[in-house]
């Protein structure tokens, strides 16, 4: 079992009369860890896919829930996104059944966190699941093994599946991206046009490290503007990609209103367009090592409760910085390479203008310090 660094805090938030709300992909193991959590514990376990459970969940009472459920400590609700109306059921248990602690997962922010934000206000604490993270692995075997298996881990990612089956990786990714990637999608009624947000996730893949351009797109792909926007806004939320925009404060040149697009997972990301190739054999490694250290750093951050801004920087003259880190106090300024070779230099149009910011190139070698 590889253990979750986020046991830990999660277990120190049971029976403080809040409701615990975990968010995260599908198959990025919610339920492995809340099961782990809650072993050996009175706990009546209720699945927001089964009809009846949803039934029983929605529009309900104090009374019938105390009915359903006050005989149990914990109630862990999974795939709670599925439940009509679940944020106010939740508020209903965490306010009127004060010795019962209420757990719930959802896999898609779009319907969980939109349904709880307002009923659950200062009632929760919630918590971002993500796949295995550098992090973890290096805890479960240590630094130098999971170096030895970064560039696999640039081809086929960290999700649970993945990682616990060698060997299968290419067949599970495969069917992985299908499962995950359009079960939530398509059971919003936004989603009109299954085919359109093939073509939409294959266009991002291909794009990928680079600035996106939602017209250029839409012509790649046969739709409008406002269509992509939508869609990639419904992808950030049911935690298949995150957008990343442009920093701009001093300088005339930069560009203001660009965005990258970058995958959670990067072997996601190489299912969709079915390559698995080696790095030795690929265009794409600078673009795959970006996107690694992206979402490795967002999982860090998030996992040690730490809060950042992040952005990419560029002037129209091709000058650019990969990732701009902004905290309440200092700025930071991050080039990845993968290439021991690469000699990269800050760009002086920006350290001029941004007095004071901390530089770092991310490479392979020193790669821990900046994804723990």
């Amino acid at each position: 079992m590889i253990a979750r660094i986020l046991q830990n805090s999660i277990q120190s938030r049971l029976f403080k009369g809040k409701a615990i709300l975990v968010f995260g992909p599908r198959q990025s193991g919610k339920s492995t860890l809340v099961e782990v959590i809650l072993k050996d514990q009175d706990t009546f376990y209720l699945n927001g896919d089964d009809a009846d459970i949803r039934d029983v969940l929605t529009n309900t009472t104090a009374t019938k829930l105390k009915a359903y459920l006050s005989n149990h400590k914990i109630v862990f609700i999974d795939e709670a996104q599925r439940v009509p109306n679940i944020g106010l059921t939740l508020k209903l248990i965490t306010d009127q059944m004060k010795d019962v602690q209420v757990i719930a997962t959802g896999s898609s922010a779009f319907e969980l966190s939109s349904q709880v934000n307002e009923p659950l206000t200062g009632r929760k604490y919630e918590f971002m699941l993500y796949p295995l993270s550098f992090g973890e692995m290096v805890q479960h075997h240590g630094l130098l093994e999971e170096k030895r298996l970064i560039e696999h881990r640039l081809i086929y990612g960290y999700y649970p599946e993945i990682v616990t089956k060698p060997g299968e990786e290419k067949e599970l990714l495969k069917l992985l991206a299908d499962s995950y990637l359009y079960k939530d999608l398509l059971m919003l009624e936004q989603i009109k046009k299954p085919l359109l947000l093939s073509k939409l996730l294959k266009a991002l893949a291909l794009q990928l490290g680079s600035e996106i351009n939602y017209h250029e797109i839409g012509q790649t792909i046969g739709s409008d503007n406002k269509t992509v926007d939508k869609y990639i806004d419904l992808l950030e939320k049911t935690f298949v990609v995150f957008r990343v925009p442009a920093f701009s404060r001093n300088v005339r040149n930069e560009i203001k209103k660009g965005k990258k697009v970058y995958f959670y997972d990067c072997g996601i990301r190489n299912a969709i367009i079915d390559n698995f190739k080696p790095l030795t054999s690929r265009t794409d490694t600078g673009a795959l090592w970006e996107n690694f250290l992206m979402s490795e750093r967002m999982k860090y951050l998030r996992y040690h409760e730490l809060t950042a801004s992040h952005y990419f920087w560029r002037t129209t003259q091709q000058q650019e910085i990969d990732l701009i880190e902004e905290t309440s106090d200092k700025l930071l300024a991050f080039e990845f390479k993968w290439s021991k070779n690469e000699k990269p230099k800050f760009p002086e149009t920006f350290t001029a203008n941004y007095p004071g910011t901390q530089t770092k190139i991310i490479s392979p070698e020193n790669m821990e310090e900046f994804v723990g």
